[in-house]
């Protein structure tokens, strides 16, 4: 909860390294707190996008004071260009949040430059599917000397404490073996590295959620343990509304289990096989869509010919993104009578986390039901 902005600005070389690449992108905003804090020396969150920010300002409440830095859906975070208000917005941080698994690789940036102490948590190392891990839960705290040292396939490039407690979560049902993740191979989206066999997109996951929540809630009631007991609360409130989501889930997955369902990018992935339906999709053609890259012709005739045999039940899209295979997909299958219904990356403007994935949740039953 101490300022760092005097250690940021010692180093104002590095800031206008970031400045002009800020500007190069030219789709920067500056980042500002999505409400200031009622109280006295408040929690000082970052987290890389909205969806993670929200989160956040819901379990801390009144003490954390969030900073989201993508905040839009014109704004992609696997290719976002860090600005200079962007270092010096992670500087001043204590909590940062990152979704972690090659998503948001700015923030790593931003945590070298800056020279920030800030806590950090990484949202993918709380899933189930987290190459090396069983979803272990995680202990920021620096006196921790307990916890084995892992090697994880993503590389730590700065100092900021990862350690990770033995814990495993209790919730093993909710493991995703048998998952077939759409972006495997290991290839390079716009300059950042992805993990190879590992659906980064794990927002779309709640049981990760839960997880994070409580990890969230443990660190608040480190930095301000007099309020843990608002923490707790908040944190339960919102575990109930994931129970809730679950419970949505689980209903689709009694009527409709094993239906298929063709996505043009991997986002909704996790979403969908908690709704014990099948993706069916091509690797190659969701990798190539999410990498901005065009479709193998025979990758595409693939797809057009699992729209043609009259199992897919819904195509699934990213509203954020597309390309002229994701549009021939969309058309196919609207032409065909198959439902298609778009899911986004990042939160919309007046929702929720929770609001917004039964928001998506019903839209896909909804479409199911057609």
């Amino acid at each position: 909860m101490t300022t760092r902005r005097l250690l940021v600005l010692a180093a104002l070389g590095a800031v206008s390294v970031l400045a002009l690449a800020g500007c190069a992108s030219g789709e920067t905003p500056a980042a500002t707190p999505a409400a200031e804090s009622t109280v006295a020396d408040p929690i000082i969150v970052v987290t890389s996008t909205n969806v993670y920010g929200q989160i956040a300002q819901e379990i801390g409440g009144e003490f954390v004071e969030v900073t989201s830095i993508v905040t839009s859906g014109t704004q992609d975070p696997h290719s976002y260009e860090a600005s200079a208000q962007d270092q010096l917005t992670v500087a001043d941080a204590d909590i940062v949040v990152e979704n972690g698994g090659g998503y948001d690789s700015f923030i790593d940036g931003l945590l070298e430059a800056s020279g920030s102490d800030a806590h950090v948590i990484t949202v993918a190392e709380f899933s189930h599917d987290w190459p090396g891990e069983d979803g272990a839960a995680h202990d920021h705290t620096e006196e921790e000397s307990t916890a084995e040292p892992e090697a994880t396939a993503e590389p730590d490039d700065h100092d900021h404490d990862h350690a990770h407690e033995g814990e495993e979560h209790a919730h093993d049902d909710h493991a995703h073996e048998g998952e077939e993740h759409a972006e495997g191979d290991g290839h390079d989206h716009s300059g950042h590295d992805h993990i190879e066999g590992f659906n980064e997109h794990v927002w779309y996951d709640p049981h990760t959620i839960e997880h994070f929540a409580e990890a969230l809630a443990e660190e608040f009631a480190e930095q301000r343990p007099e309020d843990a007991d608002a923490f707790e609360a908040n944190a339960a409130a919102f575990i109930d509304g994931i129970a809730d989501l679950e419970a949505s889930l689980a209903e689709i997955d009694a009527a409709h289990a094993g239906e298929a369902v063709f996505v043009t990018e991997p986002v909704p992935v996790y979403l969908a096989t908690a709704a014990g339906l099948e993706n069916v999709t091509p690797d190659a053609f969701s990798e190539a869509v999410e990498e901005g890259q065009d479709v193998p012709p025979a990758t595409l005739l693939e797809a057009m010919n699992l729209l043609a045999d009259g199992d897919v039940r819904v195509v699934i899209a990213n509203a954020q993104t597309g390309g002229a295979e994701t549009t021939q997909i969309i058309t196919d299958a609207e032409g065909r009578g198959i439902p298609v219904i778009e899911f986004t990356e990042t939160l919309p403007e007046g929702q929720t986390y929770l609001s917004w994935m039964q928001e998506n949740i019903t839209a896909l039953s909804d479409a199911l039901a057609e």
